[in-house]
């Protein structure tokens, strides 16, 4: 491709400077560490560069012997969104799990700790948390990543959470202003709208974003959703009016004052791509007020980002884009790569050094206190292997289908010769509630059979089979690890609030033990 401008050129350098862009491998490639040479400023870290911790530090080694004050960023909310534990699943719980505590102090640990095996990687800077208040039950993406549906409940924890990563030196990044919580259409597919009045988004959604910046949040992470109360023609991360005229505004014009880091959702997201195009969109973000391009979760390329860097540089000289408006933008990524340098210094979570002390079973604890259990009748502990039938809905695509999540395999831990199957996945979600239960008496014979489902309230099939299910056998154990919105039924109904590893561990040791 040829380029614009000679790579040296400071309108070049800021351009590159704004992007946070992907690759694939567990190596830096050659052309990512020529980008970081000539003025890139940060990378983003998905599930498939990750194979182990070790590797993730050597990794991010590789990429600060180019440039030592890089931003490497990670979408790791832990819970069901994880990409630093992609292939086992979360030695944290997720957001919900922490809101169903509502214990500050406990979320502000569980967060220090997942920043500091983030600091211990390399990684400075996390795609989280999620802010959200998720007001609306059906909501396709946010769900448990959120800590709740009351705003004050949400801001609280979100503030503690803010607090708890960057006490080990990781900048936490509050998502997705300004509010994803009100949708029924995944902005991975298509663009969300949202309806509310602006009071109600002012006592609702803003709410724990004002509680993000007042602790300290270093970047905050637009939304691509359509909010015809602030904008009614642009989505939030394309439209002035939300990001300059809503976020960075001061308190005394209706703002919310945030100085720091605006960066993007994912820009390939349907919700931008299909309607503007990545380039457009990134000219669009960048002029509104953002300050970095997220990109790389599906175009991970060198191409990807020469095509975004020239239009950038583009719109600059053709006067669609104020240079001063990229300056300021690479200037902000800049000042959030010195603060990462010097708050891991004082930290001592600059890689290769001692620092926050390790809390190795803080996820652990926090899932187990996170549990609700009813009893619905007597329940005794298995005295016998049993049989695990796990209802799998597709998975959205922030989550991933790679990621493990269930009970099975610390039940058969805890069990051995537990049993699973699964059920409902796209291959056969044809079958009937009926065929489907006498596969599931079929394969599990005498066994008692343990019920595990995700956001049950959201699939009429899954709710048809369950209850199917229960009709023959009153006995099974339902294990909720979605959004707990169905009455609680089966002889023993745990809700984990979410799906991680630990959620299925804490479930595991109940049902094993009553």
């Amino acid at each position: 491709m040829t380029t614009l401008v000679h790579p040296a050129d400071t309108l070049t350098r800021d351009a590159l400077t704004v992007l946070q862009p992907g690759f694939t491998g567990t190596t830096a490639p050659d052309w990512l560490l020529r980008r970081l040479g000539e003025g890139l400023a940060s990378v983003g870290l998905f599930g498939r560069n990750v194979a182990s911790p070790e590797q993730l530090a050597a990794l991010t080694a590789q990429l600060r012997a180019e440039r030592d004050d890089v931003l490497v960023a990670i979408d790791e909310e832990g819970g069901d969104v994880t990409r630093l534990e992609v292939r086992g699943g979360s030695s944290f719980p997720g957001n919900l799990a922490l809101g169903a505590v509502d214990d500050t102090r406990l979320t502000h640990d569980v967060a220090r700790e997942l920043g500091r095996r983030l600091a211990e990687c390399g990684v400075n800077l996390n795609w989280a948390p999620s802010a959200d208040v998720n007001s609306n039950p059906s909501n396709p993406v946010i769900g448990v990543r959120s800590f709740g549906s009351d705003p004050q409940l949400v801001a609280r924890h979100t503030a503690a959470y803010v607090e708890g990563l960057q006490s080990a030196g990781v900048a936490a990044c509050a998502k997705h202003f300004p509010g994803h919580g009100d949708t029924a259409v995944d902005s991975h597919h298509d663009v969300p709208h949202i309806a509310a009045e602006l009071r109600t988004l002012q006592e609702r959604e803003l709410v724990p974003f004002r509680a993000a910046i007042a602790a300290g949040t270093k970047a905050v992470m637009s939304a691509h959703i359509l909010l015809p109360a602030l904008d009614g023609t642009l989505p939030a991360t394309l439209s002035r009016n939300v990001l300059t005229g809503l976020l960075r505004a001061p308190a005394s014009e209706g703002g919310l004052g945030f100085d720091g880091l605006i960066v993007t959702d994912g820009m390939e997201m349907q919700a931008i791509s299909a309607t503007y195009g990545i380039e457009r969109g990134s000219v669009l973000a960048i002029g509104a007020g953002a300050d970095a391009i997220c990109v790389g979760g599906g175009l991970a390329d060198e191409a990807t980002v020469l095509r975004l860097r020239d239009a950038l540089v583009r719109a600059v000289r053709d006067g669609e884009l104020s240079e001063k408006r990229l300056a300021d933008a690479a200037a902000r990524v800049r000042a959030l790569a010195r603060w990462t340098r010097s708050a891991g210094a004082a930290q001592g979570t600059l890689p290769g050094e001692r620092g926050v002390a390790p809390a190795p079973e803080a996820g652990l604890v926090a899932a187990r206190r996170a549990l609700r259990v009813t009893r619905n009748g007597p329940y005794e502990p298995l005295a016998a292997p049993a049989y695990v039938a796990a209802f799998t809905p597709v998975a959205n695509i922030a989550v991933g289908d790679e990621t493990p999540w269930g009970v099975a395999a610390e039940l058969a831990r805890l069990v051995p010769g537990t049993g699973t199957g699964t059920y409902g996945s796209p291959g056969d979600a044809a079958a009937g509630p009926r065929a489907r239960t006498e596969d599931i008496l079929r394969a599990a014979g005498e066994r008692r059979i343990v019920a595990v489902v995700r956001d049950v309230h959201r699939h009429a099939w899954m709710a048809a089979a369950l209850d199917a299910l229960l009709d023959a056998r009153p006995d099974t154990v339902v294990v909720e690890m979605g959004l707990p919105q169905a009455p609680p039924r089966g002889a023993l109904h745990i809700a984990t609030h979410g799906a991680a590893r630990v959620c299925g561990r804490a479930a595991a040791e109940v049902i094993a033990g009553g």
